[in-house]
């Protein structure tokens, strides 16, 4: 199933055609290359001073099922229901603090989300689907995977393949079936003053 973005003038195709589906196909395996690629992509993300203050944690269900299923467990159940065919899990944590000066991040969380959008876009380019959750226990996250209090844990994002919206039930199938929707331009953007629209 694809949901392009319906949008006023014709956008990348990479673009148009990321979304956050919830439909997995848990026989299809993510390969290893895959998953490199999904993180070198966030790697060439920028930030400031070049810093890079993502981390990413990476689980897969064919190669440790126990750590897999440890990240599984720190979703809130709507996710669950859902998640549970993703073949691999991810945890983005953003450091709060410079690494050249050791001194408060305020841009980290913002360069953390450049990287995740850009492993989102090459899961899509790689014919997988990407989905970033902020529903998760990041306090139990934290505590079951050891992570440093100067992280903050951002977000869960499950990959793999996409699979028949049959595959769904409930809330989840409600959802994929839903439109996609975005505000109008001219609320989010605004022409040389502080609400003034654009013009399209």
């Amino acid at each position: 199933m694809q949901k392009p973005a319906i949008s006023s003038i014709p956008l990348q195709e990479t673009i148009a055609n990321r979304w956050s589906g919830r439909a997995y196909d848990a026989a299809k395996k993510v390969s290893q290359e895959q998953i490199i690629a999904l993180l070198e992509a966030a790697r060439w993300a920028p930030s400031c001073y070049g810093d890079q203050p993502w981390r990413l944690m990476v689980w897969d269900k064919h190669q440790n099922e126990q750590a897999w299923q440890q990240a599984f467990e720190c979703l809130v159940l709507g996710n669950q229901a859902w998640v549970k065919d993703a073949p691999v899990l991810m945890l983005s944590c953003a450091n709060t603090v410079f690494g050249h000066n050791n001194q408060p991040n305020r841009w980290a969380q913002y360069d953390t989300g450049a990287a995740a959008e850009n492993l989102c876009l090459q899961a899509t380019d790689l014919g997988l689907m990407a989905h970033q959750m902020g529903g998760f226990n990041a306090d139990k996250a934290r505590e079951e995977f050891a992570i440093p209090s100067q992280y903050t844990p951002m977000a869960m994002v499950s990959i793999g393949y996409p699979a028949d919206i049959a595959t769904v039930t409930g809330e989840a199938l409600t959802r994929e079936m839903t439109e996609r929707k975005r505000k109008a331009l001219g609320e989010l953007f605004f022409a040389g003053a502080w609400g003034k629209p654009i013009q399209e």
